[in-house]
């Protein structure tokens, strides 16, 4: 009788065990999710302003580009009309 009562005790040690081992998995993954999570959010959000710096700095190179042939093309306008004179 003692053996049957010490295997059953055993075996509802073991099952406590598994069932901790099972909730500390889980939260564990909850972890490991929540933190991927948080990850993504933070790459997305560098990638966004990222691209946001890129788009700003080729708009204003282009702008720039835009002004410095305006310019150029008013000097020869200029220089055109000083020669004609």
């Amino acid at each position: 009788m003692k053996k049957v009562v010490l295997s059953l005790a055993l075996v509802a040690m073991m099952f406590v065990s598994c069932k901790e081992a099972n909730e500390n998995a889980e939260a564990a993954a909850d972890q490991v999710e929540a933190t991927a999570t948080e990850a993504v959010d933070a790459v997305e959000e560098t990638a966004t302003e990222a691209a946001d710096a890129v788009e700003a700095a080729a708009t204003e190179a282009a702008d720039s580009a835009a002004a410095a042939v305006e310019g150029a093309a008013d000097a020869a306008k200029e220089a055109v009309e000083e020669a004609a004179h």
